[in-house]
Order: structure tokens, then sequence, then C-alpha cells
């Protein structure tokens, strides 16, 4: 039989022990056995291997490839200019495994927040004396003492316990205070025991002496630790666009400057002139700006993102937002505010049946009751004072201190809540008199009352009759059904040596109480659903209040939404959840930290791209299970933060929905830089082909094709990665989770479309150079000729010119670039200057000569690249006119 059901004297007896505590050496023989009283962490890959692996995936492979190639060839024509490429690429390389390696270390800050929960030390009953020890060296058997603001440092079993109340939140998300007691007995699961501790709760009130009987890993606290650690991260949608689009294209490069160099090889083509050719197809087809912009783009969404309050702590997490087609959102703090509130009272004296917060006076008992009746404890001074406390008391005590100047009393003693009687009362002096205040569930306090306040400032009463006491019950029913945490209040005069006895009270009011909702989120679940984004509470409070709370913020409408408990869902299958997940409107209450992670799983099954929101301990196995954690900064725990992918720094569920229209906004801009750097690849490569197939002298080296994957059009990336959102990008739903961020439509416009014309304009300026120099066909160039160099840069400057055009194409891939303003697109603009004037550096100054082989430009050339990028833009400007025309995209 569970320690739960056992009695305090069978439960030490079950665990040999007695209430003089363990003895040392029995103490130190469980510990050898047990061990220490932890959170352990799983073995991880080593640091250094997950570094390494940032440069073994495909495409930083296939740059190995080129820049071995690039020193070989080196060795065998020393002086050839191949070294500095070889060190250009490799630190391509280095910069791409760097950026990708700052995501990591994620379980293992997870795990280091569990452990800040437990506490470091701990009072100890062993060999009948009682010590203050270690909390790791704690065993099962062990009696602890534990008060007021104590850490419980394992789980425990009540020997014995007075006005004990526990704050449960970071297990089981339920955000008001419980009464635990030792004499009471059962219980379905541990969680639900009222003679338990668990680990890593606080006791909010009360003191007791506890059995230890679980430590370390086999508490609930390590159970969920466990979760939290193993919980597989799926990663997201666009990693694993980024992993695939790296591997069709590395993949792709590798195969065309293999079969290139083969045919230099049947051409025999010198081996240093064949070397140079495939590292140039490589190089010309392997976007290696690619990486380094996602992530700067990426980066830069999360800058635009914490305006609005939502910190990213992992960059693809940006993009996963915009893929988002369902959240599973907490209702404490996230569509709450997250603090108690008054919201409808009941003076018996007034009758106010219609009045949901009438004036008090001073000496209203209801008042009085409010402002006294609580275990509410002063922090801080003067200006700074504060209550401290269980909400709902914080909530009445505020309340009566608004309405009325009703002032604290002298307090003679106290009768602590109790779950079984489900009220506490309080004894007070007044005016030389002694007054009991009681305040608890309508059943409870009702029952006692046999008089109702007739208004009077002294003791005036009436009897409480049967009519009066339905209409009272009636507007209890009232309350509750709005989801309202309903409070009776009443209250005796005590005769002089009297006890303080809960009877004979006179019935004062009721009190309604609620967490209300943020006034934002409304607004946010309508966008919401006209977005097709499905969003689902998941809370451990009451289906009553969560069902409440739905209904005021429009997450359900009028009728009857399918309410899952906890306890439902334990008994559910895997099928019966997701057959259940169908349902339009759907809330689970009362949920456990593997129930919400089986909410995620569930819905993972079924395709849905996954958004979960939690503050507690409770949360972070869910918070990492899903493709997206979204975690509380003002209320959330250091373990929810670590185990999210982003943090809401102020809390609102509203943050959620403009951090979700920035990630689809996110998606769309990086297809629009594909497409950009993209486009740039085939007059990079169409030079190499004719260098072989035709003979005519190379067009473009192998460092000015890095000079424009690197350089000129990193910025100008940016400018597109870092557009705003469209208007009316959130009414739209989500997209598929099949779409490709390297679909065949891009894949043909960048390299079937663009990036031929590119190459005419490109090449057309090249020749047009050489034959303005007096070049004949078949005749050879040398490397430093100035005629060849000054060619080969009218080919790079036109390329540069052709993607500044370029660049406002992109920009959407039906709608005319007229359509678009340039005044709110600063970073446009900074892309273009910054692109123009590193070309005229690598044109005009000695510098940039030497670096990358090129030779400055007559006037004229400048001129055929301003009409062929113009024409370029014609062409595309006819294109999407005859794709808006004809209803093809």
């Amino acid at each position: 039989m569970h320690v739960t059901h056992l009695s305090a004297n069978d439960a030490l007896l079950g665990l040999n022990t007695s209430e003089s505590g363990l003895a040392s050496v029995e103490a130190e023989r469980r510990l050898r056995e047990f061990g220490l009283n932890r959170i352990e962490e799983l073995v991880q890959c080593p640091v250094w291997k997950r570094f390494l692996g940032e440069f073994t995936h495909f495409f930083a492979l296939i740059l190995w490839l080129a820049a071995g190639l690039a020193f070989i060839a080196e060795a065998h024509d020393p002086g050839a200019g191949m070294w500095p490429l070889g060190v250009a690429i490799l630190a391509v390389i280095l910069i791409n495994g760097s950026f990708s390696f700052m995501q990591e270390y994620r379980a293992e800050r997870a795990v280091a927040a569990l452990r800040k929960l437990l506490p470091q030390q701990v009072k100890v009953t062993r060999d009948g004396q009682l010590q203050v020890l270690d909390a790791s060296g704690l065993v099962p058997g062990d009696l602890v003492l534990l008060e007021e603001g104590d850490n419980v440092p394992a789980d425990c079993r009540l020997i014995s316990a007075s006005g004990l109340r526990v704050n449960l939140s970071t297990i089981t998300g339920e955000s008001a205070a419980m009464t635990r007691a030792a004499d009471h007995l059962g219980g379905e699961h541990v969680i639900d025991a009222r003679n338990i501790l668990l680990a890593g709760t606080s006791l909010v009130s009360g003191e007791c002496r506890a059995l230890v009987f679980a430590t370390g890993m086999r508490t609930e606290f390590g159970r969920i630790a466990h979760l939290t650690q193993t919980a597989g991260d799926p990663g997201s949608p666009l990693q694993r666009e980024i992993a695939r689009l790296s591997k069709v294209v590395a993949v792709f490069a590798a195969l065309v400057g293999l079969v290139f160099f083969l045919i230099g090889v049947w051409s025999d083509l010198p081996l240093q002139r064949n070397v140079m050719f495939a590292i140039g197809i490589i190089v010309a087809l392997v976007p290696e700006g690619l990486l380094p912009t996602v992530t700067l783009s990426l980066a830069m969404a999360t800058q635009r993102m914490a305006k609005r309050n939502a910190l990213v702590r992992h960059l693809p997490a940006v993009e996963t937002l915009g893929a988002t087609t369902v959240i599973c959102s907490d209702k404490t703090g996230t569509l709450t505010e997250n603090r108690m509130a008054v919201a409808h009272v009941f003076v018996a004296a007034k009758g106010n049946a219609g009045i949901s917060l009438p004036a008090l006076r001073a000496d209203d008992w209801l008042a009085r009751i409010a402002a006294n009746c609580h275990s509410l404890k002063v922090s801080g001074k003067g200006s700074h004072k504060h209550w401290i406390g269980d909400p709902m008391e914080i909530a009445l005590a505020g309340y009566a201190s608004r309405c009325s100047s009703s002032p604290l009393l002298p307090r003679c003693g106290e009768i602590p809540f109790d779950g079984e009687r489900r009220r506490m009362s309080v004894v007070v002096a007044a005016e030389e008199e002694r007054w009991l205040l009681c305040k608890g569930a309508p059943e409870s306090v009702l029952e006692l009352c046999e008089f109702v306040d007739d208004g009077g400032s002294g003791a005036g009463t009436t009897a409480l009759d049967g009519t009066r006491r339905d209409r009272i019950r009636q507007e209890a029913d009232r309350m509750a059904a709005r989801g309202l945490r309903v409070l009776a209040l009443g209250w005796r005069r005590l005769a002089a040596e009297e006890l303080a006895d809960e009877a004979h009270l006179v019935f004062s009011g009721l009190v309604g109480l609620h967490d209300p909702p943020r006034a934002e989120v409304p607004e946010a679940i309508a966008r919401c659903r006209s977005a097709g984004i499905k969003v689902i509470m998941v809370t451990g409070d009451h289906p009553q209040t969560a069902t409440a709370i739905a209904r005021e913020i429009g997450l359900i409408g009028a009728g009857q939404p399918h309410v899952v408990l906890g306890n439902a869902l334990r008994k559910m299958s895997p099928a019966q959840l997701q057959i259940a997940l169908d349902s339009p409107e759907i809330l689970f209450t009362r949920v456990t930290a593997e129930q919400k992670m089986l909410i995620v799983e569930a819905l993972k099954s079924k395709g849905h791209i996954v958004a979960v929101t939690g503050d507690g301990v409770n949360d972070a196995p869910a918070l990492k299970s899903a493709h997206i954690g979204i975690a509380m900064g003002v209320a959330g725990t250091d373990v929810a933060k670590e185990a999210a992918d982003m943090i809401l720094l102020d809390d609102n569920f509203a943050s959620i929905v403009n951090a979700i229209e920035e990630g689809r906004a996110v998606f769309e801009n990086i297809r629009k830089f594909l497409t950009y750097i993209l486009t740039s690849n085939i007059p990079e490569l169409i030079p190499y082909l004719m260098f072989v197939l035709f003979a005519v002298p190379l067009p473009l080296t192998v460092i000015q094709i890095l000079a424009v994957d690197l350089g000129t059009d990193m910025l100008p990336a940016l400018a597109l990665g870092a557009e705003a959102p469209h208007p009316a990008i959130m009414q739209q739903p989500p997209r598929h989770h099949s779409k490709r961020l390297l679909s065949w439509a891009l894949l043909a416009r960048a390299y079937l479309w663009l990036g031929p014309l590119e190459a005419i304009a490109s090449l057309a300026v090249f020749f047009a150079v050489l034959t303005q120099g007096g070049w004949r066909s078949g005749e050879s160039l040398g490397l430093l000729d100035p005629l060849y160099l000054q060619a080969t840069t009218a080919c790079l400057s036109a390329i540069v010119i052709a993607q500044v055009m370029n660049l406002f194409m992109c920009r959407h891939p039906q709608q005319s670039m007229f359509s678009f303003s340039v005044r709110g697109a600063p970073l446009l603009w900074l892309g273009l200057c910054v692109e123009l004037l590193l070309l005229m550096l690598i044109v005009y100054t000695p510098v940039g000569n030497a670096a990358f082989g090129t030779s400055p430009l007559p006037a004229w050339t400048w001129l055929w690249m301003v009409v062929l990028a113009l024409g370029l833009g014609l062409c595309e400007e006819s294109r999407k006119w005859m794709l808006r025309r004809f209803g093809h995209r």
C-alpha cells in the first residue's frame, strides 16, 4: 500500500523509522543505496563533438572539398593565387559553423534551473537530535521540519501539521495555495493526496513534521526533470528546410563539379586550369552566403519581435511561429492578468442583486471581514508596503481598502483554513469587545449562520429565515455560473470569556472573485481565428473557471465546449485523444505535466505545428516537446524559461499573435532573398562552362564569385529578409507544413529566367570590353593582362548592377515592383548604397584591384550595364503582368 494510504504511524513503520528519526549509520547506508537527493543530468554528447558536428554537414563538406582542391592546386602550381581562395573558403566554413553552434546548450540550462529550485539545507531529526543538513543528503525515512516560506526538499508524508498551506504551482499549475493535513488518507494519485508534500513546492503558511519517502529522481519533481531532459527536440520547420536545401544544393554542386572536372580531363585541360574550373563550378553553385544570411535575417527579426515583447532564445523559433497551426495556452497570467480581483459583491444589508461592486462604509461588517480575515503578511516599508500571501486574500484586502476606510483591527486569535471545513476565522478586538470574523465556501459558512446583517452600524441583526437563505443560495449559484470563486462572509460577537466558536454566525454577504482577462486578448483570439490558428486552453485550474474565462475572451461561443479534465485524459487512449482534439471548441483542465505533453504529442501526430505556453516547472516537458515553447517572462520559473524557445516579456497572449505575424513574414522574406541570391548563381556558373566548352578567357574568377556571394549580395539580401509583414498576412491560413522554401517555382524563376537574363547581360558587357580592346576569338590572354583584368571586372560589375535591379524585382513573385513603397524601407536603400560602395572599392582602389584581380572601368561600360539592367527589369515586369493578367503564378 502506498504511503499516502497509511496512517502516520504505519508510514513510519513502513519506512523502518520512528519519531526519533533515523540513526546516522542507517542514514549513511541508505544514502549509498538511494544516492544523493538531487536532479541528475543525463550524459550529453561532449561539447567538442557537437562543435565539430557543425563543420561536417553536407554544405560544409562541399566547401571543404573546394578548399582542399584550392590548396592542392596551390601546391602543384605555387603563386597561382589559389592559396587566398582556399583561405577565404575556410573562413566561410568557420562563420557558418560558429553561427550554428551558438544555438546549443538548451537541456543543460533547463536542468541547472531545476536544481536551483531545491533548497540547499534542511532541518532533520536524526539520532533523536534536530540537525541542519545539506538537502542532498536526505534519504527515505528521514524526518524533516518545515515552516512557512520553506521549499520542500523531497517527497514527504506529513506526520504532524498546523495551519499548513502549500503552493503547488510549480508541479500542478494550480495558482491557489492548497491545504495539507497529516490525518487525511488516500488520493487517486500522489499529486492529489492531501497528506503529501512534493519536492519543489513551498509552504505558504503553517509548519509541519514530515517523513521523506522519495528523493532525487524518484520524486515527482525528478520525474518532471527526466521528462524535460528526454523530451525530443523536433527541430523547427526552418531548420529542416535549410538542412534539406543544403543537401540538395551541395549534392547538385558536387555532381556538376565532378562531371565537368571529368570533361576537363577528357579535353586534356591542364590540371591547374581543370582544378580551377571544378572549384569555380562548386563555388558558383553553392550559395556560401545562405546560412549566415538566414541567421542574420532571423536575428534581425528577433530584434523586431523584442520590441513587441517577445524575446526569442533560439533563432529558428522565429520562423516556426509563422507555421503555427495550434496554440496550447495556459490561462493564468497569459490569457488573464495573473491577479485575483473582486468582480461581484452581494451585501446582505443592501440586497444589491443587480449591483456588481457596491460602495461600503467603514462600519459595514463585510468591509471589516474582508480587511481583517486573512493570513497575509506585510512586506516593505512606507510607500513600498504591500501584502504577500494568497492572491485571493490580497484581492479581498485590496477591495476593502479601496471602497472603505475600515481599519485593521488587533488580532487575538485565528482558526486556520482547513480543507474539510472550507473556511477560516480570525478573532479581533474592537471597541473593548471581541468579534469572530469568518470567510469560506458559501455552503460551509451559510450552514453556520442563524442571523443576517440588517445594516446597523453595531450588531443589528435579523433572523435568517428560509426565504432569505434560499435567496442567498441563488445569488451564490449565479456567481458560480459566471465562473467566479464565491466566498461567504459572516461574523459574531464573542462574550468576555467565550471561546472562539464558528457557530451562531451573522451572515454579512457574498464576494465573487476572478482573475480578469487581459484587455488585448479578445482581439488577439479573433486575429488567430482569422489567421486559421486554433487556440486551446490547457490549464490546471477548475473547469468552471476555465470555461467562464474562455467565453469572456471569445475563445468559445455561447454553446457548451468540450471540457476534458485531467482524470479523464489520463484514461484516454492516444486515438481517443486525437479524435477529441477534432472538437471545434475544446478546453483541458486540471492537467498534469505528462498530460500536457500528451496533448502536444497528439496534436503533432495530427500534423499540426504546435506552440505551447507555460510558466511552471510542470510545463517544461511540454515546452520542450512542442515545435515552439513559449515561457512567461514575469511569472515564469527559470525552468520554463530555459526549456522554452521564446519568452514573453509581458506574459501577454497578444504578444504571441504579434510574434506569429513576424514569423510568417520571415518565411516569405527568406524565399525572397533565396530567389535573389540563387539568381546570381547562373551568371557565376555560365562563364566557367564557356571557359571549357568554347575556349574563351575565363569571364569571372573564383575570388570574384566570393566577392558577390559574401560581399555585395549580403546586405541587400538582408534587406529583403527584414521586410515588414504584409498587412494581409494574418488574413491567410497557416502555410502547409509540406510547403518548401526551395520550390520548383522559385528554382525556375531564379535558375531558368532571372539567372540566364543576368548571365546574358554580364557576358555581353564582358565581350564588349574584350572586343573594344582588340581581342579576337580564339586568342588567349594572360591572367595579369590589363585587358583581361578589365573584362572580368566588367563581368563582375554587370552582375552586381543586375542584382541591384533584381533586388526590387524579388520583393514579390507576382506583384509589380512599382506597387511597393520604398519610403518605409531604409534597409533596402542602405543595402543598395553599401553594395555600390563595395563595388566601387573593388573596381577603383588599388587594394580592391589587388585582392580581387580587377581594374578600373571606362564610363561607357557603366552605361551598358545600366541599359541591360533596365532591360532585365522590363522582361521581369512583363512576366509578372502576364501572370496577373492570365491568373497563373
